[in-house]
């Protein structure tokens, strides 16, 4: 089933009450039991991704061979990068299918009309793990120019303007099919106010731009109020606010959110703002999660394959969001271990990666995690 995704171990070196990026036991369980081979080893389809997702995934292997996680791989070595890969990526699918579970990094996704449609989110859609989940939280031993960020990125995954419905109707005059369902809508909104309840928040925001959609995303705003008044009795709060509006409350006084649900792109939008505000994409894990299945992920879905290859790219973000799959898993103590050893690493500041003011590899962040578990 799914669980608490993060150590609570973490929470002595944060405020109290919630640990650093906690998710609970509120998300969908998963219908049917995740597969074991004997001895309770379980079997996770891993797939590393384009650019940095080599090494990071590295770090992950590594650290799991460490403490003796009781994980099998199943590795598809798939790449966005060519269409020479569709055979791999059907085989990858067929495995998460298979596990139900997957670890896996980002694949590139084409800007050329040639090219094919994106990996990502096809994985997302054809296993309709329809939520987003990425939680930023500020870490006391990465000080940015906001202190007390600590919110939660719900993002409906499945539809909106991701749906990849496009057509030249004459040519030099596109049109960009964006979907919204009420089903959906209220299947994240749901998720969303349980969430919040589970992880002991206090209120919920719709961010929307309704007064421009105002069929599809008015749609989405008054799915959103319509549940809203279903969990008053809970004493959430909850608030709308304009995806404009958003960004800028982000940047100017961050403290003002707890969880926030909104459409895909927004989601999209968000979830980047979020990670500068508390590090950038480095440190911000991530999971998409539906009622069938769970792929976990970094929160900030870059690439980053200028790093590629040069042993610079910090890990953290998939080896938290590797702890929050054992969690997923069950596998409690083991993920106490990895994300409280992760969590002392970077607020000791001693080893720290460029992209957070450092200097050291990716294999010198993994060799002091591992360090701070034995």
């Amino acid at each position: 089933m799914l669980r608490n995704a993060l150590a609570g171990s973490s929470r002595s070196i944060l405020a109290p009450g919630r640990s650093a990026t906690t998710l609970a036991a509120g998300f969908p369980r998963v219908t049917r039991r995740l597969p074991t081979k004997y001895g309770g080893v379980y079997t996770v389809t891993l797939i590393p991704g384009d650019g940095i997702g080599a090494e990071i995934t590295d770090s992950v292997k590594e650290i799991f061979e460490h403490v003796n996680a009781p994980i099998e791989w199943e590795q598809y070595d798939v790449s966005g990068m060519s269409t020479a890969g569709e055979d791999l990526f059907r085989q990858a699918m067929d495995s998460l299918k298979r596990n139900r579970v997957g670890l896996k990094g980002i694949l590139f996704t084409p800007i050329s009309q040639a090219g094919h449609v994106s990996w990502n989110v096809a994985m997302r859609q054809q296993l309709d793990i329809y939520a987003s989940v990425v939680l930023c939280k500020s870490l006391p031993g990465f000080p940015t120019r906001h202190s007390d960020v600590d919110f939660a990125i719900i993002r409906e995954n499945t539809e909106g303007e991701y749906s990849g419905l496009e057509h030249q109707s004459i040519p030099g005059v596109v049109e960009s099919l964006k979907i919204s369902t009420r089903a959906k809508a209220e299947r994240i909104v749901r998720f969303a106010f349980d969430f919040a309840l589970k992880n002991n928040r206090k209120k919920v925001t719709c961010v929307h731009k309704a007064n421009i959609m105002k069929l599809g995303d008015g749609l989405f705003l008054n799915t959103f109020r319509r549940v809203a008044e279903e969990y008053q009795s809970s004493g959430i709060v909850y608030n709308d606010m304009i995806v404009d509006n958003t960004s800028m409350q982000l940047v100017a006084k961050p403290q003002q959110f707890d969880v926030m649900v909104m459409p895909n792109l927004y989601g999209a939008i968000v979830s980047n703002i979020g990670a500068a505000l508390v590090g950038g994409p480095g440190i911000v894990p991530g999971c998409n999660v539906g009622s069938e299945y769970a792929l976990f992920e970094p929160g900030c879905r870059h690439v980053a394959s200028d790093i590629m290859g040069t042993n610079r790219a910090n890990p953290a973000a998939m080896i938290l969001s590797a702890t929050m799959m054992l969690r997923h898993l069950g596998l409690d103590s083991i993920a106490n271990q990895i994300a409280s050893a992760t969590f002392d690493v970077i607020n000791a500041g001693k080893v720290r990666t460029a992209d957070v003011g450092g200097s050291a590899t990716t294999s010198e962040f993994t060799a002091e995690i591992i360090k701070n578990l034995n």
